[in-house]
């Protein structure tokens, strides 16, 4: 008589629940939408109560909580009360390191259908957001998802303000007295190295849609709007701006043409010797690769674009002319290239 295995093999249930990263990703987004972090305080509190303080089913918020408490967010008292943990408060929206908007963006209705076609998009390595919406990303964003436009606008404020603090302590610009940040949408930044350094002027350059809505620090009446210019345009056609250093961050990974043309016109803007700061999500050397991989996937569905390797970030940089220096860890999800203008 053969006994059946006891025990699952490990490899076997990990994979079972790979392929349920659906489900987890759809508890972390209906919590944010339902605010269950920001009703939730410091005092442990029960499926009921907190069912009442968000309007939901108890019976049903239970289940939800108790998934997502097998990936450590929430978790549950001996008593049944649901607490916090380091992870859950992530989700609300008032602490400073919330990820409550980019955990919205990540699971926005649009990925529920973009998904499915990976395959397809493996096959012909491109995007396959306009064969199922009829229209290329940004347009359909912005002219037929609007909500989806907000989500993507707060949840990329709330990682450049996150991420200016790192790179506003990584950089040391001394000597420097200009800045420009290209692409720098609403110039956080921007107004954080002008911050770190008191006598050093700023230049803005993004669309102009994107510069209309800069860090209030920046505008009129701002307290670093005296030294700063706000330039709207296309960096992929040409970049109007003189400075010192150039910091480029997180914009290099729309199609090899445009990235070409982005470091072409920094260099034809800049003088010699200027220093060119390339910031970047890398696939590969960073301890964040699960996130940066997916986020490079994502890419590859929506705009058709990529993430860098280390390796080609560098040759993109090589083959525009830039002459590279130390590459850095910003932060456990980005890194910045140092270069500058040849002579």
């Amino acid at each position: 008589m053969t006994t059946a295995p006891t025990t699952q093999p490990q490899d076997a249930m990990r994979l079972r629940e790979l392929v349920f990263g659906a489900a987890c990703a759809a508890a972390v987004r209906a919590t944010a939408r339902l605010g269950v972090a920001d009703a939730l305080d410091d005092t442990p509190l029960s499926a009921e109560d907190l069912a009442a303080a968000v309007k939901t089913d108890a019976r049903a918020l239970r289940r939800l909580l108790r998934a997502l408490t097998c990936y450590g967010v929430f978790s549950e008292e001996p008593d049944g009360r649901f607490a916090h943990t380091d992870m859950s408060r992530q989700l609300r929206e008032d602490d400073p390191r919330s990820l409550r908007w980019i955990a919205l963006w990540c699971t926005e209705p649009w990925t529920w259908a973009a998904w499915p076609k990976l395959d397809e998009a493996v096959r012909t390595g491109d995007s396959v957001f306009e064969g199922l919406f009829g229209k290329e990303f940004f347009p359909y964003l912005h002219e037929d998802a609007q909500e989806s436009a907000h989500v993507f606008n707060r949840a990329m404020t709330t990682s450049s303000v996150q991420s200016a603090r790192d790179v506003a302590e990584l950089l040391d610009l001394t000597g420097a007295s200009s800045v420009a940040d290209i692409g720098g949408g609403q110039g956080h930044v921007l107004a954080s190295l002008l911050e770190k350094h008191p006598g050093m002027r700023g230049t803005l350059l993004d669309l102009p849609g994107v510069v209309e809505r800069a860090d209030p620090r920046l505008r009129d009446g701002g307290a670093l709007a005296g030294r700063v210019d706000v330039v709207p345009g296309d960096c992929r056609e040409a970049v109007p701006v003189e400075a010192d250093v150039y910091v480029i961050k997180n914009i290099l990974e729309w199609d090899d043409e445009s990235t070409r043309r982005t470091l072409g016109n920094v260099i034809a803007a800049a003088r010699p010797g200027a220093r060119v700061v390339v910031i970047e999500n890398l696939v590969d050397d960073s301890p964040s690769m699960r996130f940066t991989t997916a986020m490079d996937l994502m890419l590859l569905l929506n705009v058709g674009g990529a993430k860098h390797t280390r390796a080609s970030m560098e040759s993109r940089m090589r083959e525009a002319g830039l002459v590279l220096g130390e590459v850095r860890p910003v932060n456990a999800y980005l890194h910045a290239f140092e270069s500058v203008v040849p002579g």
